[in-house]
């Protein structure tokens, strides 16, 4: 009787998944490429829009602003507009101090009563509602400066149509003959012009006024520019005009929530 060895089963290794497929890396980093590019252009488009509105937003407030402000005249305290004291601190020729009195305040006026043909024809187009006016004098009482603001209808473009056309401006406590030295400005903030013109306080008789900057340039010649009236013009103007665009400036837009 024979035996015989009983045969195993014959094992074999499990079935294994196919390897995934290696990844270049010039691909991968060519899609990383196209994910970024795709999401600064979706973040600066959201930008672009954002910051248009703003700007927007900005303009029509600055707009607003600038047609509120016509109406400065009759809404501010007089003392705000020409302030009983003005400090003129470095403004004098050479750096040196000033400060400006103010001895006569005029009622506002009409334009026609207040300025001259030429002014009068010059404001035409720009229109004209109101004229204030105000007169200081230095701490010797040895010079006078007029200031004024002319206020006219809220449109930008005719009111700007006036920088560097306006001529001498009238005085106010003093005749035209004693003008010394005189400025104007187009104020962009407001629809204002503002204008100063100086005097000497004893009356004398000048040949005529000069703009302001003429007098105030080192080799200016003449009473007026060695009295330094052409820098107390300047300086007057300058301080009249802060307070006016302080008063139209726009509101603050809020932050941002």
């Amino acid at each position: 009787m024979s035996t015989s060895t009983p045969h195993g089963e014959v094992l074999t290794a499990p079935d294994r998944p196919p390897a995934p497929p290696r990844r270049r890396p010039g691909r991968v980093f060519a899609a990383v490429l196209c994910g970024l590019i795709g999401f600064g252009l979706t973040a600066a488009a959201g930008y672009s829009a954002v910051t248009e509105r703003r700007a927007e937003r900005q303009a029509r407030t600055a707009d607003a602003a600038y047609r509120k402000a016509a109406s400065l005249w009759r809404a501010t305290p007089v003392d705000t507009l020409f302030p009983p004291v003005l400090d003129g601190t470095g403004s004098g020729p050479g750096g040196a101090d000033r400060t400006w009195t103010r001895v006569a305040l005029a009622p506002d006026a009409d334009c026609s009563a207040a300025l001259a043909a030429d002014w009068r024809a010059l404001l035409a187009e720009a229109g004209c509602t109101r004229v204030l006016r105000a007169t200081y004098t230095d701490a010797t009482r040895s010079s006078l400066v007029t200031v004024g603001m002319v206020f006219a209808p809220a449109d930008a473009t005719a009111v700007n149509a006036l920088r560097g056309r306006l001529t001498a401006p009238p005085g106010y406590g003093f005749p035209d003959d004693r003008r010394a030295a005189w400025t104007a400005s187009v104020l962009p903030e407001a629809p204002v012009v503002v204008y100063t013109v100086s005097a000497f306080a004893d009356g004398r008789v000048l040949d005529g006024p000069r703009p302001a900057e003429e007098t105030m340039t080192k080799d200016a010649t003449g009473p007026a520019a060695q009295a330094g009236l052409g820098h107390e013009a300047k300086a007057v103007a300058d301080r009249v005009e802060r307070a006016v665009r302080a008063l139209a400036a726009p509101p603050s837009a809020a932050p941002a929530r």
